[in-house]
């Protein structure tokens, strides 16, 4: 089933089948969920995916949790990227990118949620000083200025894809917000036969030139850069990247 027509038929077959058949939701404490999906391929889910889940997960009395580990902390152009889908989690999963590359997690919840004793739970490395003041000026830098320039070098890297897009028929999908962004590379635009071979061939070569690249899922580049991240920049970045996707695929 394809989007739209498919009216979000994933989330309804929850209800239907899984519900009724595996899993009863009295038996279900939480649903954990990434609002952009990462390592799988930088899959942005339509609009109203994430409100019918988190209705659904209303309606039983199941948490709603956000593993923004990858797309949290300024990385889509707004601090949160669930804020993208107008949905409120009843528990959101931070790290990366909140200390700006110092070792910090932090999990953020309910009020009503929290009702820990003290002491109930602790690490090793709880509460670093360093790594909390960095997540300090790191919220200072996002809130400043850093989430505008993610929707502004955002906006034109994705234009920067799609203008190649129209050129190079081994890049299919073009997706992501601000600056977690995706494409996928196809060998046939018709069958979307994946062509992971030429992608992990231009994330060697693109390495070799000076663009470092991540793949994720079985097809996919992803370009996450640091949300510091100049025009000038991104501009070399797609002339990198379209110099050796034309030697990678032919």
């Amino acid at each position: 089933m394809c989007y739209p027509e498919c009216g979000i038929e994933c989330v309804r077959w929850i209800e239907d089948f899984l519900f009724r058949s595996t899993m009863p939701p009295e038996e279900v404490a939480a649903i954990f969920v990434e609002p952009i999906q990462g390592e799988g391929g930088y899959i942005v889910p339509p609009p109203e995916f994430h409100v019918e889940l988190h209705k659904l997960a209303q309606k039983y009395g199941i948490l709603y949790v956000a593993d923004e580990v990858q797309s949290g902390m300024g990385r889509t152009g707004k601090m949160f990227a669930m804020q993208h889908f107008g949905v409120v989690p009843d528990i959101i999963a931070l790290a990366k990118g909140i200390a700006s590359g110092m070792p910090l997690g932090a999990m953020v919840a309910r009020s009503d949620i929290m009702v820990w004793e003290a002491g109930s739970h602790a690490s090793t490395f709880g509460g670093n000083p360093v790594s909390c003041s960095a997540a300090l000026a790191t919220i200072d830098l996002l809130e400043e200025e850093l989430m505008e320039n993610a929707t502004v070098r955002g906006e034109a890297l994705m234009a920067g894809l799609r203008e190649l897009q129209k050129s190079m028929e081994c890049i299919g999908d073009v997706r992501g917000k601000g600056l977690m962004v995706g494409i996928e590379l196809v060998k046939n635009r018709e069958t979307k036969e994946r062509a992971s071979d030429w992608r992990n061939e231009t994330i060697q070569k693109a390495f070799q030139k000076g663009l470092l690249l991540l793949g994720c899922g079985e097809n996919v580049i992803r370009f996450c850069p640091a949300l510091t991240v100049t025009a000038e920049e991104i501009e070399v970045c797609l002339s990198i990247l379209e110099e050796t996707l034309r030697e990678a695929a032919g």
